[in-house]
């Protein structure tokens, strides 16, 4: 038989739940829908077969399908752990004066700022995550970003590397989100010295890992910001709440209400393809898959966690809230 490995209220047994994900793999590898993003001109080089699934658990067991060592940039999903970073910089007081945290609604590039409270909606987004960035410490440009990668470091375990031909081609054709800062500019929600936000901006969210470091990152903020693999802090335990609360009510963008009704855990997408998905004190899932949907969510990824959140009883507010258990033969 093979071993169990609890973790947390989760009982797996590994070759049942690795079982779970080869067959989930084998059923959508051959779905076609969607298509790779092209708005940024690197991005539209990637190979849209590319698929990948990992689970982490809270206690260190891996588990992972398919392309998980192919590496590609982070993009949006850089912004959960950015906020995270500009919270333990300022304080939940503080940072919640400069970034809302309400969900729009609307696309996660769409030009919308709450002009009444003079922030934006939430660091989700693309407006409410520069301002983010643009809290973030340091001196200067150099140890800004030097900072981040030690952020994603903590997270992931090992050094990372930003893709510089994914940065240049961002900063080149960012002009939506250049737009955004000289607005927020505009109505004092950023300070001046945006031209450096917006460069840490498209230096975090091009910043490389696979669908293994996505699942290590996501099972590190459902072990309370230890990493489950190094024992190492990544980030302050008080800023957990905050973290999972924002990606569960805006991490989907405007697919968050209907994510949080089917799936029901918090998530965060981004156009490279990929999701990270958390169940507290379980485990934490990665999945990547180039082709988007119309709300720039992977379509192959949703389809995944549905699946994944449906067998394995995942949803928060079913299972005990959140309980599941994997026997072997289920």
């Amino acid at each position: 038989m093979a071993k169990q490995a609890n973790s947390g209220d989760l009982e797996i047994n590994p070759s049942s739940l690795l079982s779970v994900l080869q067959d989930l793999h084998s059923k959508y590898k051959s779905l076609q829908e969607g298509a790779v993003a092209n708005y940024i001109p690197e991005l539209a080089k990637v190979n849209p077969d590319l698929f990948s699934i990992c689970i982490v658990t809270v206690d260190g067991q891996v588990y992972e399908v398919g392309d998980y060592q192919q590496l590609f940039t982070i993009q949006s999903i850089s912004k959960v752990f950015a906020y995270g970073l500009a919270l333990e910089d300022h304080g939940r007081d503080y940072v919640l004066t400069r970034v809302g945290v309400e969900p729009t609604g609307d696309a996660f590039n769409s030009i919308i700022l709450d002009e009444q409270s003079k922030r934006p909606y939430n660091p989700m987004v693309n407006a409410g995550a520069i301002a983010t960035t643009s809290l973030i410490k340091g001196t200067g440009a150099t140890e800004r970003l030097n900072r981040v990668l030690d952020m994603f470091h903590r997270y992931t375990g090992h050094d990372v590397f930003v893709d510089i031909s994914v940065f240049t081609s961002e900063r080149s054709t960012g002009h939506r989100n250049r737009a955004m800062a000289h607005l927020m500019l505009n109505f004092g929600m950023i300070d001046q010295n945006i031209e450096q936000a917006l460069d840490l901006y498209f230096q975090q969210c091009a910043v490389i890992v696979n669908c293994h470091d996505l699942a290590v990152m996501a099972a590190t903020l459902a072990n309370k910001g230890v990493n489950p693999i190094t024992g190492k802090r990544a980030v302050d335990h008080q800023y957990i709440k905050d973290i999972l609360s924002v990606m569960y009510t805006c991490g989907m963008y405007n697919f968050a209400g209907e994510w949080a009704y089917t799936v029901g855990i918090p998530a965060k997408s981004g156009v490279c393809g990929g999701i990270l998905a958390v169940v507290p004190n379980q485990m934490g899932i990665g999945v990547f898959s180039p082709p988007l949907d119309a709300r720039g969510n992977s379509v192959r990824g949703v389809e995944v966690c549905k699946e994944l959140s449906q067998q394995l009883c995942l949803h928060m507010f079913a299972c005990g809230g959140g309980s599941s258990k994997i026997e072997s033969g289920e």
